[in-house]
């Protein structure tokens, strides 16, 4: 595996973007980190294949972010749109749920599964995490689900979510993080990038990277093992912050 950025996310466009293909024409065979291991009976009632199948989180980030009724969400790297149809439940008609990823496919099957659920106040973007397409001081709660450790370029991700979210708003994300070193032959294998483990940082350097964007109260609610027996040393880990009010 190449570490240029461009030829990072080409792989990982290429593989999603088949996994999105795969998750249009129905349901794949679910794996340890599927969604009915995530997200309740409640949460995924209603929602089709093609939107189940594409779901490739290692967490629930809509459950901690308490969304209130009218609130605007943003959902970074929002595959087949999981997470956001689940917030859209949340905000309710007067809200809005938007979701940005950087893979085509994914854009197109999430844009398609919102019609197929009738559902209005969500809406799906083409962008990279690193260059939002949205106006500064725009979005109440942010929401991320195993999709930040595939960026080559981190800190200009947090960057971006600081500049997004309104003060006072609400940065929660699911996520995989280290808590040892990797060995060079995994931190290296195009396979375990693509399955959010090589791209990984250190849970610390993790924290101290959205400290930095000025995010403050950044803290760990929960911090389990991914994949047990897989590799050592990888966290699914849950993370909250915020942009303090004023700021």
């Amino acid at each position: 595996m190449t570490s240029g950025g461009a030829d990072v996310k080409g792989l990982v466009r290429d593989h999603y973007g088949e996994r999105a293909r795969r998750a249009s024409v129905g349901p794949a065979a679910e794996t340890c980190c599927g969604p009915s291991a995530i997200y309740s009976p409640v949460e995924l009632q209603g929602l089709p294949p093609t939107v189940t199948a594409a779901s490739a989180g290692c967490g629930n980030p809509t459950a901690l972010a308490g969304i209130g009724e009218g609130e605007t969400v943003l959902d970074l790297g929002s595959g087949g749109g999981i997470d956001c149809f689940i917030a859209s439940r949340q905000t309710g008609e007067s809200g809005l749920v938007l979701g940005v990823d950087m893979t085509l496919d994914m854009v197109r099957l999430a844009t398609g599964n919102a019609r197929k659920l009738g559902v209005r106040n969500v809406g799906f973007m083409l962008a990279e995490l690193e260059h939002l397409p949205l106006a500064s001081a725009s979005v109440d709660v942010l929401l991320s689900n195993c999709v930040i450790n595939l960026s080559t370029d981190k800190d200009a991700v947090f960057r971006e979510a600081f500049r997004v979210l309104k003060p006072g708003g609400r940065l929660h994300v699911s996520d995989i993080v280290l808590d040892r070193d990797l060995p060079d032959g995994v931190r290296h294998d195009a396979e375990q990038l693509v399955g959010c483990i090589a791209g990984a940082d250190l849970h610390d350097v993790y924290l101290e990277r959205m400290r930095r964007a000025g995010f403050t109260g950044v803290t760990t609610r929960e911090a389990v093992p991914f994949r047990p027996g897989d590799v050592a040393g990888v966290v699914s880990a849950k993370v909250e912050a915020a942009r303090p009010p004023g700021r």
